[in-house]
């Protein structure tokens, strides 16, 4: 079976709490359920992990490439200013997914870019708690 990551950067933990207008309803639990329901559904095996520190981000990111894991990954606001998880995701060897829960590009001019994607192996935004399940497809669907 595959184990997959899915790691979760600053704030994500607030789900449901933080303007729930712009992120949903749905809290971290919600989450949670969602990844663990979708990867049995996939045959694959997730740990799900949430962090407000870069460091410790940084470290589970160098833990997956070490074990050859795939990542789905929401780096939230270190998406956009963070070189270090950067180059931490350019280690990955296997699949590694950038998800958000919201489409970056719509929204505020500071979030239009991440340092992330261009190392990625691919993106999904928009799609709300969603963008995680099409990420965990992905990943599925690459035979890792």
């Amino acid at each position: 079976m595959t184990r997959v990551l899915v790691l979760n950067g600053p704030n994500l933990s607030r789900l449901g709490m933080r303007e729930p207008e712009i992120y949903g309803a749905e809290s971290y639990s919600d989450l949670v359920s969602l990844c663990w329901n979708t990867a049995a559904e996939l045959g694959l095996e997730v740990d799900v992990r949430q962090t407000n520190d870069e460091s410790e981000l940084i470290g589970w990111l160098h833990e997956a490439a070490d074990d050859r894991v795939p990542v789905v990954l929401n780096p939230a606001a270190f998406t956009h200013y963070s070189y270090a998880l950067r180059d931490a995701v350019a280690m990955r060897t296997a699949p590694l997914i950038e998800v958000h829960i919201t489409n970056p590009a719509s929204r505020e001019e500071f979030r239009h870019t991440s340092v992330v994607a261009a190392v990625a192996t691919g993106s999904i935004a928009g799609f709300g708690l969603d963008s995680y399940r099409l990420a965990l497809t992905a990943i599925a669907r690459s035979g890792r």
